[in-house]
């Protein structure tokens, strides 16, 4: 299966953004490298080792936009994952540098969607495509409307 081109270009002079000149969509990105301990016996990245990109990917994006994890946790949220999904196209190796991209996509009154897509820094190859989604919760685990500000970065993100 051959991956939708991803042909991305800086987005408002910011170097955390940019925008995929085939889609317009913008993305949040950082970067990061493989490391031994995520590759297997075949000696690629496991593929549950995604899962940790796509929380560094999420993470970085949340912090970048002035609402950390931690502080949404402090105001009385969490957001655990209820359903995930990856489609593969190339594989990793120890050491490849990569460039993990993530962006809100859906909001609904006590869920919320990332997007991910993570491609090779030096080919600049789509090696995946993904997405998490989240329940609001509320200290006892009860489902809650997403918070305000969190809705606000939804709403605010650029499309």
């Amino acid at each position: 299966m051959k991956p939708k081109p991803f042909v991305p270009e800086p987005f408002d002079h910011d170097e955390r953004f940019v925008r995929d000149r085939s889609t317009g969509t913008v993305w949040h990105r950082c970067r990061h490298r493989t490391l031994y301990a995520d590759t297997d016996r075949s000696a690629v990245v496991y593929h549950s080792n995604y899962l940790r990109y796509f929380e560094f990917g999420r993470a970085s994006l949340m912090r970048d936009v002035a609402y950390p994890y931690r502080e949404i946790e402090e105001s009385g949220y969490v957001y655990p994952i209820i359903e995930l999904g990856i489609t593969f196209y190339s594989p990793l190796h120890y050491d490849d540098p990569i460039w993990i991209h993530t962006r809100p996509i859906e909001l609904e009154r006590v869920k919320l969607t990332f997007d991910y897509l993570v491609t090779h820094a030096e080919s600049g190859a789509v090696v995946c495509r993904g997405f998490t989604r989240h329940c609001a919760l509320n200290k006892a685990g009860r489902p809650v409307a997403v918070d305000a500000k969190t809705a606000k970065l939804w709403n605010s993100f650029p499309k």
